[in-house]
């Protein structure tokens, strides 16, 4: 595995996301396990979590707690392993997500999900999205009070504006240490935000950094769209997998990005830690770094 720099401490360069163990249509807690194992195996350091993750009402915490299972049952070495969990979302059990970013919310949650993972603090804790109905300034100021309260060792956002992470920047300092927006082949609009976390030192964690790669999306409305084509092609080229073509691009595109595909199976998790090590070449990078049509 290679390894990459989040919170002044080294973590791989392929994190596992690991939403869909607990979502709609998750499997069995046997594979789910399995899965967060074959990731360990793999040399995978950083699991990405948040009390949200969960599929029916009154499930709060699940994949927390998932994780903090499987982490206990595992026969190796996980004191290297960091935990990246959120808040400030939540489900009611109808397939709907709500937002919630007041500063009472965050630090009761932020509590709740540090008993879940059975840690004294959290190593990385991340506000989950901007709450319209909350000024941006106070959600992110109860990120600082759990900071100065121990509670949480480092912070992130997720889902935010080039502003917002200038004005979290602002109010966190060195406590700000990631940004997490959706980053894909075929979804690019947070470029900007990419370039400015990599000017801050900030780590930029691209979730669903898969988009656009399954055979079902291929086809846009005037036929086969070029971000999908491009990276099957650069991978039937190479006999590997198009996650992992997708993966090694996306770490061609700052020192800054930790990808955090997910997965529901050891076998999707171990196909996607192998991008670590897959070198694309100079002509490969210019026909994936075409943009995708809108």
């Amino acid at each position: 595995m290679q390894y990459r720099t989040l919170a002044d401490i080294p973590v791989s360069a392929i994190g596992l996301g690991a939403m869909p163990l607990s979502i709609e249509h998750r499997p069995d807690e046997s594979r789910a396990i399995a899965t967060v194992h074959a990731a360990l195996d793999a040399g995978v350091t950083l699991i990405d979590t948040a009390d949200s993750y969960h599929w029916h009402a009154g499930e709060e915490g699940h994949n927390e707690l998932l994780i903090a299972r499987a982490l206990a049952r595992y026969g190796g070495d996980t004191s290297g392993v960091l935990v990246a969990t959120k808040g400030g979302r939540g489900r009611p059990g109808d397939g709907s997500w709500t937002v919630t970013g007041t500063p009472e919310h965050l630090k009761r949650a932020a509590e709740a999900s540090a008993r879940r993972l059975g840690a004294e603090a959290i190593g990385l804790y991340q506000l989950h999205k901007p709450d319209p109905a909350v000024p941006w300034a106070e959600s992110v100021g109860a990120l600082r009070e759990l900071l100065d309260a121990g509670t949480i060792r480092s912070a992130g956002i997720s889902n935010v504006t080039t502003a917002q992470i200038r004005e979290a920047h602002a109010i966190l300092g060195p406590g700000l240490v990631s940004v997490q927006n959706q980053y894909s082949p075929a979804v690019r609009d947070s470029e900007p935000q990419l370039r400015l976390s990599t000017e801050l030192g900030l780590a930029f964690l691209p979730w669903s950094p898969l988009g656009g790669l399954s055979r079902s999306s291929l086809e846009g409305p005037s036929g086969p769209t070029s971000a999908g084509t491009a990276f099957h092609r650069v991978a039937a080229g190479r006999g590997v997998s198009p996650q992992q073509v997708a993966l090694a691009w996306l770490l061609t595109r700052s020192p800054a990005v930790i990808p955090l595909p997910g997965a529901s199976r050891p076998a999707s998790i171990t196909d996607s830690a192998r991008a670590a090590h897959l070198e694309l070449s100079e002509a490969e990078l210019a026909l994936l770094d075409r943009e995708p049509p809108r």
